[in-house]
């Protein structure tokens, strides 16, 4: 039998060297265990290189390119909800009034110079409710003035009141809406009902004897009705236990001055449900 060769003394190549000889023309012989592990490492580089290199990762924008890059629009800020009626229910005059005058409840506030939150004696046994605050109004912050506010001081003098009175001489003004709509534009039915917890309040505070209520939206806001005012008026209704008397806007007698005289019958009517 055949004895191995003694192959200790060849030396090991790495591949760096295997190549250079291979460019040389030198064949390289090595001993089959050293073939084996040159075959191994071989298979093993090749295995490597099949292997896809992991995508680098991306490089971060530079500050150019973040600024062109477009922004997203602001999400909208939502609306204040209105404070709930139960919580209104529970305030004072002051507080009410801060209330008011904080209120952003519904879009009317992104276009008011002022709240118009009432005027006139808090503790009067006579309550007018008109409608909403119109351009006048706005500016001053007052309910009722203008041209269509010197025909009210007048009605009220008429009966022996007026907004500055006091007690029997008095009377308390104030509008369904805080704020003027745009354009002195009818009010929505949305716009009235995040104003209505705070015409009730104001009715609860004062606690008037009688109630004057001056145009449609005043009529509807309390009491609850789509009827006209013709068919509405020569009638006692209720608000809350309070005795109601409808009849026409100020601003409606001074296009309409033939109607004067069914205001005057109102207020009449009105002084009735006082007692003597």
């Amino acid at each position: 039998m055949n004895e191995a060769p003694d192959t200790s003394f060849v030396p090991e190549l790495d591949a760096r060297q295997r190549a250079m000889l291979a460019e040389m023309g030198v064949r390289v012989w090595a001993p089959k265990q050293a073939q084996a592990k040159a075959a191994t490492e071989v298979a093993r580089e090749t295995e490597a290189s099949l292997v896809p290199a992991p995508a680098p990762a991306p490089a971060p924008r530079s500050a150019a390119v973040a600024a062109a890059a477009p922004m997203a629009a602001p999400a909208p800020t939502p609306q204040a909800p209105a404070r709930p009626a139960s919580a209104v229910s529970t305030l004072d005059w002051p507080a009410l009034r801060d209330t008011v005058a904080g209120c952003r409840a519904c879009g009317l506030c992104q276009g008011r110079t002022n709240t118009v939150f009432g005027v006139g004696d808090e503790q009067a046994d006579w309550m007018v409710v008109g409608e909403a605050p119109g351009e006048n109004e706005d500016l001053r912050g007052e309910p009722f003035v203008g041209a269509a506010g010197q025909l009210l001081d007048n009605m009220l003098k008429a009966v022996g009141r007026s907004r500055g009175g006091k007690g029997a001489e008095g009377a308390y003004i104030a509008n369904v809406l805080k704020c003027r709509p745009p354009a002195n534009r009818n009010p929505q039915p949305d716009e009235v009902a995040q104003c209505e917890p705070y015409l009730a309040r104001q009715v609860a505070l004062v606690k008037p004897r009688v109630i004057v209520a001056m145009g449609r939206f005043a009529v509807q806001a309390l009491l609850k009705t789509n009827e006209p005012i013709g068919r509405l008026r020569g009638r006692v209704h209720h608000y809350e236990g309070v005795p109601v008397i409808v009849t026409y806007h100020p601003a409606y007698l001074l296009r309409t001055p033939t109607d004067k005289g069914k205001a005057w019958a109102d207020l009449c009517l009105a002084i009735a449900q006082l007692p003597g």
